[in-house]
C-alpha cells in the first residue's frame, strides 16, 4: 500500500534554482460550490436572458480577479474534477458516499465556468480517475521544482498538506470574500505539526465530509497528539507495543487497517499521469473579443465595463463615398434619390437622453451623413422622415423613433429593421452592435462601435473626422445590402409574419409607450422614503436592545459575534475565522429569538430604500415621468425586458415594496390608472400545447387549478382541505415545472426537502400524464430539429440539446420545455398589445397604454373611460390567441399604480 503513495514532497536532494515565474492552481470544483453558496441568496435571481442561473459563475469570475490581481501569475491552471468514480473509489466504495449530489442550479453552470475560462486565456484541466486535488498536487510539485512560486487556490483544507516553502495554499474563508493562507510556519503556529503530518492527522480522526472512517473515538485533539508525539501514522504503530493498556490504544489496534486506508485516501498524489505541463499553462490576459462575448451571454453587463475595446482590425468590404451636407443640400439631395437607409446615431444606449451626434440616409450610389442633430428639425426632413410611402431600411426602429420624436419628427414607413429580423433568424445571437450583427450574416464591412468610439468614459466622437462619417456610412451600407439576404431567411423560416406582423408593427406601440412614459411623484417617494429611515432606526434600536449594545449591523464578523458568541444561538455554518449571517442561514434561526426576524426585515427594507427609493428618484425625467426602455431582443424567450430603470422588478409581494406603486400617478388630474393582467396564462398555454384534458377541464370549469394540484401532491379529496401553505407549495411546483424545475431548486423554493419535492414532482405529472408525455416529445423534436418553436414560430436554437456534457444536455432539454411556453406566453401579450393600441386609436380614446410588466398592462385614462376601459381591454386581450382553454384577465383601476394591485 504505501507504494501507492505519492513520491517524498517537497523533493529531497533536487536544487531548485528560483525564477520569477509564479503559477496560480485552482481547485475548480471547490471554489465553485463555495462561490454558489456564497451567493446562495441570489439563486433565484441571478439568471440570465435564457433562464440559466449565474450566481456561481458571478462570484466565482470575483474571486478570480481577485486572486489574479494578487498573486499577479505567470501560469495558471483551473482543475475539475472528472466524475465521482476515481481510483479511491475502487479502494474503498464508500469514499465520499454521504455526499449529495449537486444541485442542478450549479451544475447547469459549470459548463460556461469553462467557457469563461477558455475566454479569460486560463487552461482548465480534468483527468479521468482523479480528482482535482491530484492533478494540482501533480502541478505544485512540478512547478516548485522549476523554481516557481506556487499558489493554490481553494475552498478546501485537505489541499494544505501540500503547503512547502515554495507552495503556500489559500484557502477561501467568509463565502470566498476573504482567503487564509497556509504555509508550513502557520501549520507549526496553529497545530504544531507540518503540513505532511495533516495527512496523519486526518487518517487518524477520519472525514466526514469525504466519508472515510480513521480510529474509533479519535478526534481532532487526540489525532494530534499523537502524531505530534510519534511523528506520522507509520511511528504509532511502531510503538503501539510500548502505549500503555487504554480504550485508545484497543481501539488504534482494531482499526488499524482502517488508519493506513484512510491515511492512503487522504493523501494528494504527485505523480497523476497528467498530460498538460507548464507550458500549457503560460498566462498572458484574456481574450477580449471572446470574454465580450461571454459576459454578454450571461448578462454581466458590470464585468463588461471592465474590458478594453476590440481592437481587431475591421474587413473594409468596399471604400463608400461620404459627403458631409448642410441640411438644406440633404434635403434637397433626398429628393432626387429617393434614400432608403436611415440612421440617427448615439454614443449611449439611452436614446431617450443621449445627444444624437450624426444623421444618416442614403442608396448604395450615394450616403448622406450631418453630424449635428441640426437635420432633425428641418421641415422638409421632417416631411420626408413621416411620410409613409417612402419605405426606410433602419438598424432599431425603436430607438430611431424615439430620437426623432425628441426633435418633434415621426419615422413612418419602416420596412426593414435589421436588428429585429437578426434577432428572430437566432435570439442566441442578440448583440445590439450593428457591426457585430452585420458579421454575424458574413458581412464584415463595419468595424463594432467600441472599435471607433471606445468604451466607458473614453467613449467619445473619433477626432478624424472622416473616419466617423466613414463609420455612419458603412453602418448603413450594411442595413442596405444585408435586406434581402435577411429578409429571405426569414421566409425560409417561415418567420416573415412573426416580424411583419408581431415584432415589427410592436416596436412602434412600445416605441409611443417608451415616449409617454409614466408619471413618478417624487415627493411620495421621499415620503416613502422619510418612513422607511423612521422604521430602519427603530429596528436598529429593538436589534440593539436584543443584543445588549450597539454594533455594525451590515458587518458580518460583528453581527456573527453578537449572535453566537454573545446572545450563544446554534451557528449553522461556521468557518474558521467567523460565522455565516446569510438569510437561509438568519431564516433557520427564526424561533430562536426575536432579533433574527428584526435582522431579516432590516435588511429587506434597506434594500427597498437605496434600490427603489434613492435608485427611481435619479431616473425621473424635467417632465416629471419616467421612461423606462424596453429591450424587445434580449431575452432567448421573446419576453421583453425593462431598463434605466427595470420597473419590472419593482416588489410586488411584501408591502413595503408594493408601497413603491403609490409613487406611480396619472399625468392629468381627473385621469386614473387602470391595470390588466393575465391569469395564470403560463399554466393556461401548457394546458394547449401539451393537450392535457385533465388540466384543460380544470381550466374550463374555471377551478383553482393551484388547489387542484395541492389535492394531488397532498392526496386529499376534497378542496376544502387544502391550506395556504399547501396552495403556495403547489403554486410553486405548477410554476416550476414550467421552468423545468430540479427537485433541489423546488426544495429551496418551498423549504422541503429533496425527497419530499421529488414526490411532488412525481405526484404532479401522475395528475397531468400527457405534459409529461409532452416534456419527453419536445425534448425529442429538439434534439431532431435542434430547435423548438412558440405558437407563432418563434424559434430558439438549443446547440447543446445533443452535447456530450450531461449538464449543458440537460440545461438545453430544461429549456426546450420552458420556452414554447414562456415564449408564447409573450406571443400572446404581443398580440394584445398591438390590438391594443389600435383599439385605442380607432375609438378615439384618450386613454394611453404606458406600460407592460411580465402578463400584465397598464393604462391611464380620464376616468370617464374607465368602464369603456374594463369591457375593451380583457375583451381584446381575451382574444389575442385562441387557445384550447379561455384566457383569463383580471382588471381593476385606481388613483396610484398600488391601488390597482
Amino acid at each position: 500500500m504505501h507504494g501507492e503513495l505519492a513520491a517524498s514532497w517537497p523533493l529531497k536532494g533536487v536544487t531548485i534554482v528560483a525564477t520569477d515565474k509564479k503559477l496560480l492552481l485552482i481547485d475548480g470544483n471547490s471554489v465553485a460550490f463555495r462561490a454558489f453558496f456564497a451567493m446562495h441568496d441570489a439563486l433565484d435571481s441571478m439568471t440570465n436572458h435564457d433562464g440559466l442561473h449565474t450566481n456561481a459563475l458571478y462570484a466565482f469570475r470575483n474571486m478570480l480577479k481577485n486572486i489574479l490581481e494578487k498573486v499577479d501569475p505567470t501560469n495558471v491552471l483551473v482543475a475539475f474534477d472528472a466524475g465521482k468514480t476515481t481510483f479511491r473509489t475502487k479502494k474503498f466504495a464508500e469514499y465520499k458516499g454521504t455526499r449529495a449530489r449537486m444541485p442542478g442550479e450549479l451544475a447547469e453552470q459549470l459548463p460556461y465556468m469553462h467557457k469563461m475560462l477558455d475566454a479569460m486565456g486560463i487552461k482548465w484541466y480534468e483527468l479521468k480517475d482523479y480528482e482535482a486535488d491530484d492533478i494540482i498536487g501533480t502541478m505544485a510539485k512540478e512547478g516548485a521544482a522549476a523554481g516557481m512560486a506556487v499558489t493554490v487556490l481553494t475552498g478546501d483544507r485537505d489541499l494544505t498538506q501540500l503547503a512547502s516553502d515554495r507552495v503556500t495554499v489559500q484557502v477561501t474563508v467568509k463565502g470566498g470574500g476573504q482567503l487564509e493562507a497556509y504555509t508550513p510556519a502557520s501549520f507549526q503556529a496553529d497545530l504544531g505539526i507540518t503540513p505532511k503530518q495533516f495527512i496523519d492527522m486526518k487518517a487518524l480522526m477520519g472525514d466526514n465530509s469525504d466519508n472515510y472512517p480513521g480510529v474509533n473515538k479519535v478526534g481532532k485533539v487526540t489525532a494530534r497528539k499523537l502524531v505530534q508525539q510519534y511523528g506520522s501514522v507509520e511511528g504509532i504503530y511502531e510503538h503501539i507495543d510500548a502505549m500503555k493498556p487504554s480504550k485508545m490504544k484497543e481501539n488504534l489496534l482494531n482499526d488499524k487497517e482502517q488508519a493506513f486506508l484512510s491515511k492512503d485516501l487522504a493523501t494528494i498524489r504527485t505523480d497523476a499521469p497528467i498530460t498538460v505541463g507548464l507550458k500549457d499553462t503560460d498566462y498572458s490576459g484574456p481574450d477580449t473579443a471572446a470574454l465580450r462575448a461571454v459576459y454578454e451571454e450571461l448578462d454581466f453587463n458590470s464585468f463588461l465595463k471592465d474590458l478594453a475595446p476590440d481592437e481587431a482590425d475591421a474587413v473594409v468590404q468596399k471604400d463608400l463615398p461620404v459627403t458631409p451636407l448642410t441640411s438644406a443640400v440633404l434635403t434637397k439631395a433626398l429628393a432626387g434619390k429617393a434614400p432608403k437607409a436611415v440612421m440617427i446615431e448615439m454614443l449611449g444606449d439611452n436614446y431617450h437622453t443621449e445627444p444624437v451626434i450624426a444623421v444618416g440616409v442614403g442608396t448604395p450610389d450615394q450616403w448622406y451623413v450631418a453630424t449635428s442633430d441640426e437635420i432633425l428639425r428641418d421641415k422638409l426632413f421632417q416631411s420626408w422622415l413621416a411620410n409613409d410611402a417612402q419605405v426606410k431600411y433602419v438598424f432599431d426602429a425603436k430607438r430611431n423613433y424615439v430620437a426623432a420624436h425628441r426633435f418633434g419628427a415621426t419615422i413612418n414607413g419602416i420596412d426593414f429593421d435589421m436588428l429585429l429580423v437578426s434577432y428572430l433568424l437566432n435570439t442566441v445571437d442578440n448583440s445590439n452592435d450593428l457591426g457585430a450583427v452585420a458579421a454575424q450574416h458574413g458581412y464584415h464591412g463595419v468595424e463594432p462601435d467600441a472599435t471607433v468610439y471606445g468604451t466607458g468614459k473614453k467613449r467619445q466622437i473619433p477626432e478624424g473626422h472622416d473616419v466617423f462619417v466613414q463609420h455612419i456610412a458603412h453602418k448603413m451600407a450594411a442595413v442596405y445590402n444585408l435586406k434581402d439576404q435577411l429578409i429571405k431567411d426569414l421566409q425560409d423560416h417561415a418567420q416573415l409574419d412573426l416580424y411583419t406582423d408581431l415584432e415589427r408593427p410592436l416596436a412602434i406601440v412600445l416605441a409611443n409607450m417608451e415616449i409617454a412614459g409614466i408619471k413618478c411623484d417624487p415627493d411620495t417617494l421621499r415620503k416613502i422614503g422619510a418612513s422607511l429611515k423612521d422604521r430602519l432606526r427603530d429596528l436598529e434600536n429593538q436589534i440593539y436592545t436584543e443584543a445588549g449594545h450597539e454594533f455594525n449591523i451590515n458587518s458580518t464578523k460583528q453581527l456573527g459575534t453578537v449572535l453566537f458568541d454573545e446572545m450563544k444561538l446554534p451557528p449553522v455554518k461556521k468557518t474558521k475565522t467567523g460565522y455565516s449571517t446569510s438569510v437561509d442561514v438568519l431564516e433557520k434561526l427564526q424561533d430562536q429569538s426575536p432579533i433574527i426576524q428584526e435582522i431579516l426585515n432590516y435588511r429587506q427594507l434597506a434594500k427597498i430604500q437605496s434600490t427603489y427609493v434613492d435608485g427611481l428618484l435619479t431616473t425621473i425625467h424635467p417632465d416629471g415621468k419616467i421612461h423606462t426602455r424596453y429591450i424587445q431582443t434580449l431575452t432567448q424567450t421573446g419576453r421583453l425586458s425593462s431598463q434605466d430603470p427595470n420597473l419590472q422588478n419593482i416588489p410586488m409581494h411584501q408591502d413595503e415594496g408594493k408601497q413603491i406603486r403609490k409613487a406611480f400617478v396619472p399625468s392629468h388630474d381627473g385621469w386614473e390608472l387602470f391595470d390588466a393582467d393575465y391569469s395564470q396564462v403560463e399554466l393556461r398555454v401548457l394546458a394547449h400545447v401539451s393537450g392535457d384534458k385533465n388540466m384543460q377541464e380544470a381550466f374550463k370549469e374555471n377551478r383553482d387549478i393551484h388547489a387542484n394540484t395541492a389535492m394531488k401532491i397532498f392526496h386529499l379529496s376534497d378542496p376544502s382541505q387544502v391550506t395556504d401553505n399547501m396552495r403556495r407549495q403547489a403554486k410553486a411546483t405548477n410554476f416550476g415545472i414550467v421552468y423545468g424545475i430540479s427537485d433541489y431548486g423546488l426544495s429551496q423554493n418551498i423549504g422541503i426537502s429533496r425527497t419530499q419535492a421529488k414526490e411532488f414532482i412525481d405526484a404532479y405529472f401522475e395528475q397531468y400524464p400527457q405534459v409529461k408525455t409532452w416534456t419527453e416529445q419536445i425534448v425529442k423534436t429538439a434534439r431532431e430539429q435542434g430547435y423548438v418553436e412558440t405558437i407563432m414560430h418563434r424559434r430558439r436554437y438549443l446547440p447543446d440539446i445533443n452535447a456530450k456534457n450531461r449538464n449543458l444536455r440537460q440545461f438545453a432539454e430544461r429549456t426546450a420545455m420552458n420556452t414554447p411556453i414562456q415564449g408564447s406566453a409573450a406571443d400572446i401579450i404581443k398580440v394584445a398589445m398591438i390590438n391594443m393600441a389600435q383599439a385605442l386609436q380607432q375609438q378615439k380614446l384618450q386613454a394611453t397604454m404606458l406600460l407592460q410588466v411580465h402578463d400584465e398592462l397598464i393604462f391611464e385614462a380620464p376616468k370617464e373611460e374607465i368602464p369603456i376601459l374594463a369591457k375593451l381591454v380583457p375583451s381584446i386581450m381575451d382574444s389575442a390567441v385562441k387557445l384550447a382553454v379561455p384566457l383569463k384577465v383580471d382588471s381593476s383601476s385606481g388613483a396610484t399604480w398600488y391601488d390597482v394591485k
